[in-house]
């Protein structure tokens, strides 16, 4: 990656042996794989049987969990917070592991519509949930900085499943929870 790097910064017109670029090769790729993360992790290994009996049957919400990910189209970064609520049926999952799913499938190329549905699914995966929400607000470089360049926009992207897409009443109360 160090070597593409290079490239790039030789096919832009850069001098890449100059003081400010001598090292960004190996810090871009660095800071690529970081980025990248999410393909080398695994979600059983992350949920590491963090799931816990509990006779909840009332919505948990985790909310404002922030996120970074890169659009796959442009391979510029979309950054927001991310809402995750579940129904549980017989067990809760720990606190931190929402956040770190979250984080497994944001730190991989991605559309925002993806990453929202990914989460929902993972989490009513682990969960056997009742039901599960996941609402994602996010700003948009490629679209911030580029193209239509406009820098007030935000996206904002949802997936109800279970109980919070078969009653409204469930979906309303988890919309005004994340208000």
């Amino acid at each position: 990656m160090e070597e593409l790097y290079s490239k790039l910064l030789e096919e832009i017109g850069e001098d890449i042996n100059r003081d400010g670029l001598k090292s960004t090769p190996k810090r871009a790729a660095r800071a690529f794989s970081f980025l990248t993360k999410g393909y080398k992790e695994n979600i059983d290994e992350i949920i590491n049987g963090a799931l816990f009996p509990s006779d909840a049957s009332e919505i948990v919400l985790v909310k404002d969990i922030e996120l970074y990910s890169l659009c796959e189209h442009h391979l510029l970064p979309f950054i927001g917070k991310c809402h995750v609520a579940y129904i549980p049926s017989g067990k809760v999952l720990g606190l931190s592991k929402i956040a770190r799913i979250v984080d497994v499938f944001a730190r991989r190329l991605q559309i925002q519509e993806q990453l929202t549905r990914q989460i929902a699914q993972t989490i009513n995966k682990y969960t056997n949930a009742q039901g599960v929400a996941v609402v994602i607000e996010a700003k948009h470089l490629c679209m911030m900085m580029r193209g239509v360049e406009k820098q007030n926009s935000s996206m904002v992207t949802s997936c109800v499943l279970g109980e919070f897409h078969d009653d409204p009443s469930t979906r309303a109360e988890f919309f005004s929870l994340i208000k």
